[in-house]
């Protein structure tokens, strides 16, 4: 276990990693959009340290955001057929559908900006809405830039992170602050869906 803390092992690593080619930079993130238990985090941390900074940025955000469409797309269209039903059953996914409909760029937009918000169910629920797909795709490019380049900021030099404590501490407390802040802003919106979809039911109801 300590050799993987060993700064020249984390060096060689990344060595090794870039020369498997730009493919593999694009292809990971591509492949967390349709498995989202993988961790991107690693996938872009990964980017960062063996591409450098801005390229492994660009390779990172390039194949989250191909990714993620290419699933808006299938579910698109797919998501409706009587195979697939089971993705619309459930009553939260319904209301979110509605709620984006008539909310749009921005909720998702934010939604997208977080890296702990679950990226996953925005790509669904916005391929199961009536969103236009050039619409959706500005709005994967802008948040998935917001987030894949925080992400890449935080974890483009791995042997500073390794060396420096209080550069450390500050990265710890920066992925802590943005997964409150991406759990805060989740609840806040599920609240808000609830909310709007109770003051429907009773308007319905007195008419």
């Amino acid at each position: 276990m300590a050799e993987w803390l060993d700064v020249d092992k984390i060096v060689e690593l990344a060595r090794h990693y870039k020369a498997l080619g730009p493919i593999i930079g694009i292809l990971l993130p591509f492949i967390e959009s349709f498995l989202p238990f993988l961790p991107l985090f690693v996938f872009v941390f990964a980017n960062a340290s063996a591409y450098g900074l801005w390229y492994g940025f660009i390779l990172s955000w390039a194949g989250t955001v191909a990714g993620s469409y290419v699933v808006f797309l299938i579910v698109r269209k797919y998501g409706r057929n009587r195979f697939l039903r089971f993705l619309t059953k459930s009553a939260r996914i319904q209301k979110l559908i509605k709620w984006v409909d008539r909310n749009g760029f921005a909720p998702l937009f934010l939604f997208l900006c977080f890296p702990f918000t679950p990226s996953a169910l925005v790509n669904l629920v916005a391929g199961l809405s009536d969103m236009k797909k050039s619409y959706y795709l500005f709005t994967l490019m802008a948040g998935k830039l917001v987030m894949i380049f925080t992400i890449s900021f935080i974890g483009y030099d791995l042997k500073a992170l390794l060396t420096q404590p209080i550069r450390t501490a500050v990265v710890v407390a920066l992925i802590v602050l943005l997964w409150f802040v991406g759990k805060w802003f989740e609840n806040r919106v599920n609240r808000k869906v609830e909310a709007e979809f109770r003051s429907l039911s009773v308007r319905q109801e007195e008419k």
